[in-house]
């Protein structure tokens, strides 16, 4: 189980602790200095299936400095991919990574069912 986030991030600091209350082992990876590769990101966006705007930090300043707002509803998935690579904090976060699931963002529920 892999969780991605960025560590001065509260909701990656809540979904941390939130896993390690429930006794996971957690392999964390910092976002910035260790940011995801294309092929990664590729693998998780295709098992995911739901498109590349959930992996998209769609709140951070990045995203908006970069104006991707209208550009990422033509963007192909290779593309979307490249960009996310190159730049780790326009990925959403934190991203749980497990075998047969993938969980973007914090979302108690889920983790509660894991």
């Amino acid at each position: 189980m892999e969780l991605i986030g960025y560590p001065k991030c509260s909701t990656c600091q809540k979904a941390l602790k939130h896993l390690k209350e429930k006794g996971f082992h957690i392999n964390m990876r910092h976002i910035v200095e260790d940011v995801p590769s294309y092929d990664e990101l590729k693998s998780w966006i295709e098992t995911y299936n739901q498109g590349i705007k959930p992996f998209f930090n769609t709140s951070g300043m990045v995203y908006r400095e970069l104006g991707l707002k209208d550009k990422i509803k033509d963007m192909s998935v290779e593309e979307a991919c490249q960009l996310l690579s190159s730049q780790g904090m326009l990925i959403k976060r934190p991203l749980l990574i497990m075998d047969d699931q993938i969980i973007i963002g914090y979302k108690k529920d889920l983790y509660d069912a894991l």
